[in-house]
């Protein structure tokens, strides 16, 4: 249960008043436990809904020859011990994580009860990039997306830490130094692809709208992406997907595949985020590739310096997607469904010849979904999708359904 993780925020106090907006987003006072990490004291405000602040421990002590990052590394990769040497109650892991990490915490209790926390576990996820997972490495935890650690595993740490970290001077940040101690320790490094570091600049759209099959765990870089919903600011983007994830957490995010039939419209579903409408017919193997709407961490790295399959942003201009934004949802106690409207994003479109009718007619999306707390108690599959029928009074709306697949049944196009 969520009363037995325990977090440990690694933070700056330089910017502390910008980066504990993202903190309050997630964190449930009376719920959560864990401790803010700084640098240096900063002004709290008592009514502030935030964890405990604590100052971390002098590193001047420790050596650091890395030329190209900072000193503060070795006072992050001390998180977790010093978060241990609380003496917390009933903890069975600890979650690391950036002061511009968001995470979701429902999601992060779902990804550890399937793992025994009396073993040794280091669970977490690489880089989006393949240069920075091989400058650091494909078995290192990335920090800022998010890494856990059972109970038994950060005691062996706390022990060994200390004098670990004085025998690798020369590494750059905190996450490679907590992966060479593991390496001592011989635990290697348990993948969970819903910790998500996103070392991307640009749109997220192309990622978040082709979730991979698992709980979306964290997400991280908030300050270098655009905004995850055009028009709004971070933080109230963030906050709209909270509102869907308050509804229905197991499935946010999670991508579904669809076809109209009738109009020869390919749809993808990313629930409590986004519908997308491309004209004629886009595989579900495609589909489910992430769009590269997003830049590469390092400027000149072309599509191929990433860690995972992308596709191309289409050129053709019949096949631009129609994309609709979630605006509002709610839960209908009575039909015990929740009731998603998406907006269309407008833009311009460019001008196409094909015979096939346009998706720009439609103004907004009513999506239906059953919650579904039990999504991951089974084995991972995407859900299926559809277009229910409407009269004609309502041609500017278009009305779909989401849910888990029933036996035979497939998106076929």
């Amino acid at each position: 249960k969520l009363k037995h993780v325990v977090f440990g925020i690694a933070g700056s106090s330089i910017l502390w008043d910008k980066r504990k907006e993202y903190i309050k987003l997630w964190w449930k006072p009376g719920e959560t436990r864990g401790v803010v990490w700084l640098d240096e004291n900063v002004k709290i405000n008592n009514n502030e809904a935030l964890p405990d602040i604590r100052i971390s421990d002098d590193t001047t002590n420790f050596h650091y020859t890395n030329r190209q990052g900072r000193r503060s590394a070795l006072r992050i990769s001390r998180v977790v011990s010093e978060t241990l040497r609380l003496g917390l109650k009933d903890v069975r892991w600890f979650v690391m994580g950036d002061d511009d990490t968001v995470f979701f915490v429902e999601n992060v209790v779902r990804v550890l009860s399937k793992y025994d926390h009396n073993q040794y576990y280091y669970i977490g996820s690489s880089s989006e990039s393949h240069v920075q997972n091989i400058f650091f490495s494909y078995s290192m935890a990335y920090g800022g997306g998010g890494f856990a650690i059972s109970y038994p595993l950060a005691k062996e740490l706390e022990k060994m830490q200390d004098s670990c970290i004085q025998r690798y001077p020369g590494l750059y940040g905190s996450d490679d130094r907590v992966q060479a101690c593991m390496a001592e320790l011989g635990v290697p490094l348990t993948k969970e692809r819903g910790f998500h570091q996103y070392d991307v600049y640009g749109n997220l759209l192309g990622l978040l709208g082709a979730h991979p099959v698992t709980p979306l765990v964290s997400l991280h870089h908030l300050d270098v992406v655009d905004p995850i919903f055009p028009g709004i600011s971070r933080v109230n983007g963030l906050q709209r997907l909270f509102e869907s994830s308050k509804l229905d957490s197991a499935n946010l995010m999670q991508q579904s595949i669809c076809y109209d039939k009738e109009r020869y419209w390919s749809i993808s579903v990313s629930w409590g985020y986004v519908v997308q409408i491309i004209r004629g017919n886009v595989s579900p193997r495609e589909l489910e590739m992430p769009s590269r709407t997003f830049l590469n961490w390092y400027r000149r790295a072309d599509y191929t310096a990433y860690a995972f399959n992308t596709r191309p942003v289409t050129k053709h201009p019949c096949q631009k997607p129609f994309v609709y934004y979630m605006n509002t949802a709610k839960f209908d106690h009575s039909r015990n469904q929740i009731i998603g409207i998406y907006y269309r994003h407008r833009e311009s479109s460019p001008s196409c010849r094909w015979k096939i009718e346009s998706p720009e007619n439609i103004n907004s999306i009513v999506l239906l979904k059953r919650p579904d707390n039990n999504r991951w108690q089974k084995s991972p599959r995407r859900d299926c999708c559809g277009v229910l029928p409407s009269n004609n009074n309502s041609k500017s709306n278009l009305y779909m359904w989401v849910g888990s697949c029933r036996d035979g049944e497939i998106s076929e196009l």
